[in-house]
């Protein structure tokens, strides 16, 4: 990207509004205020421009705001009328399709959005938004238009079950940018609401290490992690005099393994692959092991590559053909599962 091209994000939301959503309403209002609210907020710290477009939907499709300056956004109360049913393939439809006509013009310009639903696709056969096509039809357009979205688009879904998430997938949304939340209460709505914009401040920090999109936005975990996305985030492997792989043969504390296996332990300089989902807290350093040429990557782009913001987060080790992910250990005591490896900074 040359020196004056600007961060341009163009972030969509797409709102149920079908009747099912009534009794959620202001909670849907309040929520989606507050995801605008960060937004403006973040994009001034991080120096990208970003620019809002919300459609709400139920029988028909309806663009209520198109691009619009963040700074300027006006609150969704007026905006946001719930009745009919749920032309949930519709909406997404549209939205891609519209806003794939914003120019992308002097600056270097990213789609994200978020699809919020509570119930299962029922009306777009008939929605005067689309030609008239059969379900199947249309689940099958959906494949081929998110077949068909640059490496700058990331279009993610919250659905109410796993009955949606397989409904989901089948419209071709990679797995990690689905995610399940609870209609039923305000609670679920307002976590619902944490989910997006954790995944929108991993976008956001990830746009300033040059990861244009996300087909794991909602995933904190190994998968994101691959070649193209080491090299964006500008990672430089750690010498390989610098450290040692010890491989872990039983249950023991992280200490004593370390000096069972011949090793000095210095605190902090013992890193433990990750095999379970567990909170990763602010200070801890990261590790990014590439299986094929133990190589590794550490510092804090590699809790950027794998958008872990700069506080205590869950993080899952996701299964990665290509990378293993170790976290820096501070306990003496953190027990070593067996047939992991050990990693050791000097």
């Amino acid at each position: 990207m040359s020196g004056n091209q600007n961060y341009i994000n163009h972030v969509a939301l797409v709102l149920d509004a079908s009747s099912s959503m009534s009794h959620l309403r202001n909670k849907v209002v309040e929520v989606a205020d507050q995801q605008i609210a960060y937004l403006a907020r973040r994009s001034q710290e991080l120096d990208q421009e970003t620019r809002v477009t919300v459609y709400v939907f139920a029988d028909k499709v309806e663009c209520v705001i198109y691009d619009k300056d963040v700074l300027r956004m006006p609150s969704l109360k007026e905006l946001y009328r719930v009745g009919g049913m749920t032309a949930l393939l519709a909406a997404t439809l549209k939205s891609q399709r519209e806003l794939a006509q914003t120019a992308q013009l002097y600056g270097d310009h990213s789609f994200l959005t978020f699809v919020l639903t509570d119930g299962q696709e029922n009306a777009s056969h008939r929605c005067p938004d689309v030609p008239s096509q059969s379900q199947r039809a249309l689940r099958q357009a959906m494949a081929t238009m998110l077949d068909g979205q640059q490496d700058n688009w990331t279009l993610a879904v919250l659905v109410p079950d796993q009955m949606g998430k397989r409904e989901a997938m089948q419209c071709g949304f990679p797995k990690d940018n689905i995610a399940i939340w609870d209609a039923t209460s305000t609670r679920g709505l307002e976590e619902a609401g944490q989910v997006i914009r954790e995944a929108t401040e991993k976008f956001m920090v990830g746009r300033t290490k040059g990861i244009r999109g996300s087909r794991a936005v909602f995933s904190t975990g190994a998968e994101t992690v691959n070649k193209k996305s080491i090299e964006a985030a500008g990672l430089t492997p750690v010498d390989q005099t610098r450290y040692q792989l010890i491989p872990v043969a039983r249950a023991a504390a992280i200490r004593e393994w370390v000096v069972e296996s011949g090793h000095t332990y210095r605190t902090g300089g013992a890193y433990y692959q990750l095999s379970k989902v567990e909170k990763v807290q602010a200070r801890k350093q990261i590790a990014v092991l590439e299986k094929k040429t133990d190589r590794v990557y550490t510092g804090p782009e590699a809790r950027a590559l794998l958008g872990l913001p700069d506080a205590e987060v869950r993080v899952k080790p996701d299964h990665n053909d290509d990378f293993t992910i170790f976290v820096q250990s501070t306990s003496v005591n953190r027990k070593l599962v067996p047939n992991t490896r050990l990693l050791l900074m000097g």
